[in-house]
C-alpha cells in the first residue's frame, strides 16, 4: 500500500509462533503495539519484511513489520547490515539455450499435447514412485488411452524423498515408465520440486483419499520445514547436498536419453495448501511466496552444471511471488506457464509469451467450467504453444472436485475420524467435473470432449506431416 500521509502510523510488529504436532499446526499471535488501523489510504502502512525461522522440532516463527516509508528504509538497512535476511539475486544462470536453439528444438517437435499425469491408483507422487506401489500395469492401460487421444507428452512429478530412500530403484522405475511411454509414442517432462498442497510428506504407506476433497494427499517437495530452513539459510550441509544430489544425479542419469522430453525444476514455487482459513490449521494456506527464490535459483545452478541435451524450465506465470515468475522467465529454455482462466485471459498470456521469442508450453490448464478443452486448445494451437491439461483418469487424487471443495474442511481431522475411501470405486463423483477426462473404467466423462481433442490433434498431425514433406522436397 502507498501512503497519502507521510506522518501516519509508527512501526508495528506482528509475530506468529507456530508449532507442528502430529500433522496439526497450532498458532499463537501477538500484535505490538496494537492492530488499530485507520483508513488504509491514510495509514500508509507497508509491509517491510516477512521473516520466518523454523526448527527441526516443528517450531515456526514468522514476523511481519509494518510502518511508513521512513521506518521502512531504516529497518531494511538495519536488518541487511545485521544479516537477518538477504535478497536472493535474481539472474540468468549461465548456460541458457539461445532463443534460436530453443526454437529449433521446438520446431522439430510435433504440436506438444498431453496431460499432467499420475495413475488413478496413486494419491500422490510418493505412491506413484515407491517400489511397493508403483503400478506399471495401470500406467500401461492408461497410456493406451492417452495414445488413442493423440497425446504425445506427459508432465510427471518426482519426489525428493523417494530418491533419498531408493535412488537406484527410482531410476529403474523411471526407466520402466519411459519404456511404457515410448511404446505409446509419448515422452515425459519430469518435475523435481513443488510447493503445492500438504506440507509434511513421509515415505512409506500413504494416506487414504478423503471423499469430495480436491487433492487430499498431494505433497510438497521438499517438505515445508525443509523449504523454510533453506529459505532462511539454515539448511544443513547434508540437506543441501541431498537436494542437490536429487536434481543433479537424476538429470545426469538421463541427460542424453531421447525418451525424456524436458526437465522442469520447480512447479508453482511459492504456493501452499490453497485452502480457506476457517477450516485449516495452517492459517489459510501458508503461501510461501518468494521465499522459494533461494532453492529455485540454486536448482538452476545445479541443473546448468549438468547441461542435459533436453531443455530445462521452471514455472513462470502460475507461481506465487513476482521473483519466482521472473526467475522462470529469464532462465527457462522453453517457457512453462499455467492458465486456468477463460479463453480471453489465456490468449493474453499467449500473446505475452509469443513476444518473448522462445517456445512456450501451457503446462497446466483445464478446470471446468471456466477453462475447457474447447476454449483453450484452439488458442494454444493458434499460437503454436504446447498444451498440458491437469488430470487424466479419475482416481485417488479426487481432482474431479474443485479447489473450493477444500474450504472449511480440516483434512487431517477428517482422516482421523475415518472419513476416507478405501477403494476408487467408493469415491463419489460430482455432476460437473473440475479436472480429469476419463472415468476409472476408462469411459469418457464427456464423449464430445474426447472427440474434440482427437480431432484438433489429428488436424495438427496432418499439417505437421505435410510441413515435413515440404521440407524434404526442398532439400
Amino acid at each position: 500500500m502507498q501512503s497519502n500521509d507521510s506522518s501516519s502510523a509508527p512501526l508495528r510488529c506482528h509475530l506468529f509462533l507456530r508449532q507442528r504436532v502430529g500433522g496439526y499446526q497450532y498458532e499463537w499471535t501477538w500484535f505490538w503495539p496494537d492492530w488499530t488501523f485507520r483508513d488504509a489510504g491514510q495509514a500508509g502502512m507497508v509491509i517491510v519484511v516477512v521473516w520466518e525461522v523454523s526448527t527441526e522440532s516443528g517450531w515456526f516463527m514468522e514476523m511481519m513489520m509494518y510502518g511508513k516509508k521512513g521506518w521502512f528504509v531504516w529497518l531494511v538497512a538495519v536488518m541487511v547490515a545485521g544479516g537477518v535476511f538477504g535478497a536472493v539475486e535474481v539472474k540468468e544462470v549461465a548456460g541458457r539455450w539461445s532463443a534460436e536453439r530453443a526454437s529449433a528444438w521446438y520446431a522439430a517437435q510435433p504440436w506438444l499435447v498431453g496431460c499432467n499425469y499420475i495413475p488413478a491408483t496413486a494419491i500422490n507422487q510418493l505412491e506413484m514412485w515407491q517400489g511397493d506401489t508403483f503400478d506399471p500395469e495401470t500406467i500401461d492401460r492408461e497410456l493406451a488411452l492417452a495414445e488413442e487421444l493423440g497425446f504425445n507428452m506427459l508432465r510427471v512429478y518426482l519426489h525428493d524423498l523417494v530418491w533419498e530412500a531408493d535412488e537406484k530403484g527410482l531410476y529403474q522405475r523411471m526407466d520402466q515408465f519411459m519404456d511404457i511411454c515410448a511404446a505409446h509414442g509419448i515422452r515425459p517432462m519430469f518435475v523435481f520440486f513443488d510447493d503445492c498442497h500438504h506440507f509434511f510428506p513421509s515415505i512409506g504407506t500413504q494416506p487414504q483419499p478423503v471423499p469430495e476433497y480436491h487433492n487430499s494427499g498431494w505433497v510438497t517437495s521438499p517438505a515445508r520445514d525443509v523449504a523454510a530452513n533453506y529459505a532462511a539459510g539454515k539448511a544443513s550441509e547434508q540437506a543441501v547436498a541431498r537436494l542437490k544430489g536429487y536434481v543433479q544425479q537424476t538429470i545426469h542419469r538421463f541427460k542424453d536419453d531421447s525418451r525424456v522430453l524436458m526437465w522442469e525444476l520447480y512447479n508453482e514455487p511459492g504456493r501452499g495448501r490453497n485452502v480457506d482459513a476457517k477450516g485449516s490449521p495452517f492459517g489459510g494456506g501458508e503461501r510461501f511466496g518468494d521465499r522459494s527464490n533461494k532453492l529455485l535459483m540454486d536448482a538452476w545452478g545445479w541443473a546448468r552444471e549438468i547441461n542435459p541435451s533436453q531443455p530445462i524450465s521452471s514455472c513462470a506465470v502460475g507461481c506465487v511471488g513476482k521473483r519466482n515468475v521472473e526467475i522462470g522467465e529469464i532462465n527457462s529454455d522453453v517457457i512453462s506457464f499455467h492458465s486456468y482462466d477463460p479463453p480471453q485471459k489465456l490468449e493474453s498470456l499467449c500473446k505475452r509469451y509469443a513476444k518473448a521469442g522462445r517456445p512456450a508450453i501451457c503446462t497446466e490448464y483445464m478446470a471446468r467450467p471456466n477453462s475447457t478443452f474447447e476454449g483453450s486448445l484452439p488458442i494454444l494451437k493458434q499460437y503454436h504453444m504446447g498444451a498440458c491439461n491437469w488430470g487424466f483418469v479419475a482416481g485417488k487424487t479426487g481432482c474431479v472436485w474443485p479447489w473450493s471443495s477444500r474450504d472449511g474442511k480440516n483434512v487431517e481431522a477428517l482422516r482421523e475420524r475415518g472419513v476416507v475411501c478405501t477403494s476408487i470405486k467408493e469415491m463419489p463423483l460430482p455432476e460437473t467435473w473440475f479436472h480429469e477426462i476419463f472415468y476409472p473404467d476408462h469411459t469418457p466423462y464427456r464423449q464430445a470432449e474426447v472427440d474434440f481433442i482427437k480431432q484438433i490433434i489429428q488436424q495438427d498431425k496432418a499439417a505437421f506431416s505435410e510441413l515435413k514433406r515440404n521440407k524434404e522436397r526442398t532439400k
